[in-house]
């Protein structure tokens, strides 16, 4: 891919998040870029504000004419795209150079060195953090994230000095393995995404191979424990790290309390005293470790670590306060796996000991619901209260006897109830709540605004 050349990129599924830094990062170097996505949001309206020319109808029609010359023109879609979109089949048909989003983040990324982040979760966070340390640092960085960077209002950052790009490697459609990573981490390998997969030690060799492609003079951080034996080309390090449980990186002399969370960050070469995280949620702590490692390793400071990790603000809908009184507390967050889930609501259970938590929960995908299904009631019974929405099924057609019902039955609290997106407003402003925590990776976030709003009127 020659990027010099091309004068137009076309996005077939422009709203996505990863999509989105991609887009950004061609507006920056001047191509015209335009694109089609299912549904308007407020990512796709930022996006046109910032010269993107995005349109939510699948018709050939609307592409625009500066997009229709093959020699010209690179095409970039997402594998939630369906083989029968008519767009993606013009382009495809007609001799135009198309590319799924990983392959082009490969090719822009494998001239400088990667820091990629991969983990059925804790990758978004991590990766954020490492950009947000590197970057306010003197080491400086770029990076493509999964998630919109509070502190930058992005997610992409790009730097003219610095060769490192921090990139949150993703494992769906075995994504991450066009990717050269410089220095890797693995911040889990719990099984996900078994539509793809088939099976959990399918999903977890394919993690295997995504670490023979880091360089040989690169290194590997892995999550203390995990269940994946590397691949290493000759010359590669590897360290690991966990929260509390030793490792070359951890953490020791916890302090959860008031609202803060300190630690000490211990490395081979000693220990950085009363490290302060500024998201102080216990599973930053894991994710600060690997984060504060990978920066380290790249020659941050101990003062720079320090400042860093306590204005970290966090990517939107990662453990997202929305609404923080003495009253009411209202928390947004885009965990989707049942591991995920469960970490979520027991750090919502610790900070808020007590206190009666809520949780509103939108299952992702029929296939992750029929898979995982008795793990996520076992999540979802750690709660105070359940409130449970329909499976969003994002790129998926429903599967028979697959519905939310299959993890409601199996839910045992007693304070538990199922209902639709319309009757949640309605379920909120005629309840009492104390502690609200809203979970999932569809389109639960729109409905945040909505009950925050009810919630501030009570």
């Amino acid at each position: 891919m020659n990027i010099d050349k091309i004068k137009s990129v076309y996005f077939v599924g422009a709203g996505g998040i990863g999509m989105s830094a991609l887009i950004r990062y061609f507006l920056s170097k001047g191509k015209l870029v335009a694109g089609y996505d299912k549904t308007p949001s407020d990512l796709t309206k930022q996006l046109n504000e910032e010269g993107a020319l995005i349109h939510y109808d699948d018709n050939v029609d609307l592409i625009p004419e500066v997009c229709r010359n093959p020699l010209e023109t690179l095409v970039v879609y997402t594998p939630a795209v369906p083989s029968t979109h008519t767009e993606l089949s013009y382009f495809q048909s007609a001799g135009f150079e198309v590319m799924k989003r990983a392959r082009v983040l490969g090719e822009i990324t494998g001239c400088t060195r990667g820091l990629c982040v991969a983990g059925t979760h804790g990758k978004t966070t991590t990766s954020s953090m490492i950009a947000h340390l590197l970057k306010q640092s003197h080491v400086g960085c770029n990076a493509f994230l999964g998630g919109i960077l509070k502190n930058y209002d992005s997610n992409l950052l790009l730097s003219e000095t610095s060769d490192l790009t921090v990139i949150e490697a993703d494992e769906y459609d075995r994504s991450f393995h066009w990717l050269t990573p410089y220095m890797a981490v693995i911040t889990s390998a719990d099984p996900d995404h078994l539509d793809i997969y088939g099976t959990a030690e399918a999903y977890r060799e394919s993690f295997e191979k995504f670490t023979s492609l880091i360089r040989p003079d690169g290194c590997l951080l892995m999550r203390k424990g995990i269940a994946v034996t590397p691949r290493l080309n000759t010359g590669v390090s590897c360290y690991t790290y966990s929260a509390s449980e030793g490792g070359d990186f951890h953490a020791e002399n916890i302090r959860i309390g008031n609202g803060t969370i300190v630690f000490d960050f211990v490395s081979p070469d000693g220990v950085i005293k009363d490290v302060e995280l500024g998201v102080p949620v216990k599973v930053n702590i894991e994710n600060g470790v690997a984060a504060m490692a990978i920066a380290w390793l790249n020659g941050a400071t101990e003062e720079e670590l320090k400042d860093a990790m306590h204005t970290f603000q966090g990517p939107k809908r990662r453990f997202d306060f929305r609404m923080k009184t003495d009253r009411c507390v209202l928390i947004d967050d885009y965990a989707h796996h049942p591991e995920e889930l469960k970490a979520s609501i027991q750090s919502v259970k610790e900070l808020y000991a007590g206190r009666k938590v809520t949780g509103i929960f939108q299952p992702h995908l029929f296939t992750r619901t029929r898979d995982f299904a008795p793990e996520f009631a076992a999540s979802l019974s750690l709660l105070d209260e359940l409130i449970l929405l329909d499976i969003y099924p994002a790129r998926e057609e429903p599967i028979p006897g697959v519905t939310s019902s299959i993890i409601f039955d199996r839910v045992t609290i007693p304070a538990k109830r199922l209902c639709t997106k319309a009757e949640l407003p309605g379920i909120i402003a005629a309840g009492a709540y104390d502690v609200v925590l809203m979970v999932g990776a569809g389109d639960i976030d729109r409905l945040v605004e909505p009950v925050k709003q009810i919630l501030e009127k009570r």
